[in-house]
């Protein structure tokens, strides 16, 4: 089902699949020439190839917000646009996140590889910590479905978490440190933005991915168990909800 829905994404295309490869190609090459040729950007700390660091730096909160946007707000619609499998009584409807999760994992996992192309062409180098990146992000898989089983089940009973969803991954876009380093705000604010579910998660991979240092595993800890927690809330709310689906469809 992955599969069928990264190839329906650009059937009838030229190039097919190919696009999913040059998207995130130009859109990094757009910020490199808006943030660093024409506003000059800097990220705070200083680094031999400025011009092209800040747009690396920001491609990489952008990849993990990205990852987190596409799953949240396609969950409200995954059991909308399957009705058919709703009303089969022995098909496993909770899977059907993990179908959208697996087709955005494809194309997160493209721009991480284009990330890292830029990394090396910008900046000349590429840490060894990139390695522990898949280890980072498994909590943040866990809890990313912890979300989508919730989503999915409300959007069935509540139609208007569709537009909210949308809204509410703008306003996370802003509210994490995607365009500027979590430092940058006064430290009585730093501590709030760590309540967002993106900040750590994008500090860690500018650690191990931009800035070549180990990750938090004193945090890193606290934020699995507090995954598993949300993944276990998402799909007991799912499954006691399950039961009026076909009835509301």
């Amino acid at each position: 089902m992955s599969k069928r829905d990264v190839l329906g994404r650009y059937r009838g295309s030229m190039i097919g699949v190919a696009w999913s490869f040059f998207n995130p190609i130009f859109m990094l090459a757009v910020y490199t020439f808006v943030f660093s040729f024409v506003f000059k950007s800097r990220w705070g700390v200083e680094t031999e190839e400025g011009q092209g660091s800040f747009a690396v730096i920001l491609f990489a909160g952008m990849v993990v917000h990205g990852l987190f946007a596409e799953c949240v707000n396609r969950a409200p619609s995954l059991l909308l646009n399957n009705i058919n499998y709703v009303k089969k009584v022995v098909f496993p409807l909770e899977i059907l996140p993990w179908t959208t999760l697996i087709s955005a994992l494809f194309h997160t996992m493209i721009s991480v590889l284009v990330l890292l192309m830029a990394e090396l062409l910008l900046m000349h180098s590429l840490p060894w910590t990139v390695i522990l990146l898949p280890l980072v992000w498994l909590p943040f898989v866990i809890a990313i479905m912890g979300v989508s089983w919730f989503l999915a089940s409300l959007g069935v009973y509540l139609r208007d978490v569709v537009q909210m969803t949308s809204l509410l991954t703008m306003v996370l876009m802003f509210m994490s440190p995607v365009f500027y380093p979590l430092s940058a705000l006064p430290e009585k604010y730093q501590a709030w933005l760590l309540l967002n579910p993106l900040t750590f998660m994008i500090e860690q991979t500018r650690q191990i991915v931009v800035w070549g240092s180990l990750p938090d595993w004193g945090g890193l800890l606290i934020y699995t168990v507090c995954a598993c927690l949300i993944a276990w809330l998402g799909f007991a709310w799912f499954q006691k909800t399950r039961g009026g689906f076909a009835d509301v469809l």
